[in-house]
């Protein structure tokens, strides 16, 4: 693991709980592992792991949650300056091919991404504060039973994120997150 010289801070710290996404059918990563399967399953295809796409790959594993690329560019900058925005992409775009992150949209017009460690989860987006929180399988599971059932019809996929007001800002409680405009969720510098 390449040590970083910061702490990932909280004004760009993703929101969420750590990222529990499959990596493939029937294996589980534990998140502290992801850097070694990434790498490891990188190198079998034949890519070289450099520098900055080691740091790319600690940076997402430690992240816990929903970086965007420009997020994840801040961070990456702090740990060597040369690094580009269009090298995250191209290193986001290859860890997607291969199944190593998960592209997700949590409502916004531009992606984010966390690390596949093995169990799938849905995201509930806080149109008020920004905030995201997971939500493990089991209504989808009974969806899909009943879709089944009752349709016929076979799911073969399921892409969920559900927006709406969390418990803290229903409640008065909340408070909005850095970078975020009611209504339209985190907007981060730059985006």
């Amino acid at each position: 693991m390449v040590p970083l010289p910061f702490e990932i801070d909280a004004d760009v710290r993703p929101t969420g709980n750590a990222p529990t996404a499959p990596p493939r059918p029937g294996v589980r990563v534990p998140v502290d592992g992801f850097r070694d399967h990434a790498v490891a399953a990188l190198r079998a295809e034949g890519y070289r792991m450099t520098h900055q796409r080691g740091a790319l790959l600690d940076l997402i594993g430690r992240s816990g949650g929903h970086l965007d690329a420009e997020a994840l560019h801040v961070l990456a900058l702090r740990h060597d300056p040369r690094i580009s925005l269009s090298t995250v992409y191209r290193t986001l775009a290859l860890l997607k091919r291969h199944d190593l992150v998960a592209e997700v949209h949590l409502n916004e017009e531009h992606h984010h991404y966390e690390a596949r460690t093995g169990e799938v989860h849905y995201h509930l987006v806080c149109r008020e504060c920004g905030g995201v929180e997971e939500f493990g399988a089991e209504l989808v599971e009974s969806m899909r039973e009943i879709l089944t059932r009752d349709y016929g019809f076979h799911v073969q996929g399921v892409d969920l994120d559900v927006s709406g007001t969390c418990r803290r800002c229903v409640t008065g409680s909340g408070a909005r997150l850095a970078g975020t405009v009611p209504g339209r969720g985190r907007i981060l510098a730059g985006a």
